[in-house]
């Protein structure tokens, strides 16, 4: 599993890329166009097998080529490239890609990390506070190495008040058990390699931050503004899935288990450490709340600081045009 992991592609090759790209995703609005979409390894983005093997994409009206990329990243090129129209990322990543020149629009709110992105620590660690010196390994950039900025402003420290070493998160993780840090940030299933080291405890995860980690479905500007038709038809086939899921769990599950290469015991494990958002949670979401970590607005201003001052982005990521909240909007409208 290789997911939230970023890094700034270079902007002349963005711009190459989205060149190269541009001719596939200039499809008409009809929903007899096929709409290529891209996913990879989190639970808020598994329902999308679901979705697959049902044919729920089918009963809303829309053809659908769904490729899972085994890494990550692969899938972020992709939708810059316009390999595919839409693809599953993080908030993070997505104004990462905007801010280094791709026009791109958040069409889906998946989710909410809940406990699945943590930090861990050894036995000897029992507060934030107790962090000021100590050695915190995790992959530089990624959701998790934000989740413990977060945990350490909360106690008024800042990451020149730890050793901070970027490792990728699997290394990351297997240096941890092995001894070499007192901290990790890691997001699972390495959460479990990370928990294999005698007495080591979470000692604060994503559920204490309520809204830092967010997921999506992003859509390339041309599929989002040319493809109208499509991108309603998407949001709706996802919360016919949620629907399924929740009317048919074990048979859901042992779908995204099979697809996570997971049991079903180990993939019910993280279930509560992703919390699926429902239409109405969803258009909470995409609303503005000045303060409120829960607003995707208020959010995106306040990852944009961290992704220049990590060296992550040369400038913010204008949000002008980032999300889309009328596809859900007009989902909850024709439910009622």
């Amino acid at each position: 599993m290789t997911r939230r992991r970023f890094r700034i592609p270079l902007l002349a090759v963005v711009v190459l890329l989205l060149a190269a790209g541009c001719g596939d995703s200039k499809e008409s609005g009809s929903s007899g166009e096929t709409l290529r979409i891209g996913y990879s390894a989190w639970p808020g983005w598994f329902p999308l097998a679901v979705a697959e093997e049902q044919g729920l994409f089918e009963k809303a009206g829309l053809k659908v080529e769904l490729t899972y990329f085994v890494d990550y990243v692969a899938s972020l090129d992709a939708l810059v490239a316009g390999k595919v129209d839409v693809n599953a990322q993080t908030l993070n990543d997505t104004m990462l890609g905007v801010a280094a020149g791709s026009d791109q629009r958040i069409v889906v709110v998946n989710d909410n990390s809940t406990g699945n992105d943590a930090i861990i620590c050894d036995s000897k660690i029992t507060s934030i506070k107790d962090l000021e010196g100590k050695k915190i390994a995790a992959e530089a950039g990624v959701v998790d190495h934000f989740l413990l900025l977060q945990g350490l402003a909360k106690e008024g420290l800042d990451e020149s008040d730890i050793e901070f070493s970027g490792l990728k998160t699997d290394a990351a993780a297997a240096a941890f058990a092995g001894g070499q840090f007192d901290c990790v940030g890691v997001f699972a299933p390495f959460t479990l390699q990370a928990l294999e080291r005698q007495g080591s405890k979470v000692l604060f995860s994503s559920a204490e931050f309520p809204g830092v980690i967010p997921d999506h479905l992003v859509a390339i500007a041309d599929a989002a503004t040319k493809r109208p038709a499509d991108m309603q038809k998407l949001v709706d086939a996802w919360y016919a899935t949620l629907d399924y899921i929740k009317a048919n769990p074990d048979d859901a599950r042992k779908i995204m288990a099979k697809k996570a290469d997971l049991s079903t015991e180990d993939y019910a494990s993280f279930e509560k450490g992703t919390t699926l958002f429902t239409a109405e949670q969803a258009a909470a979401a995409f609303a503005d709340r000045a303060g409120d970590a829960s607003s995707l607005p208020e959010m995106a201003r306040r990852i944009n600081p961290f992704l220049v001052s990590s060296g992550l982005a040369e400038k913010e990521a204008d949000l002008s045009k980032l999300f889309m909240p009328a596809f859900t909007a007009a989902y909850i409208s024709a439910k009622k």
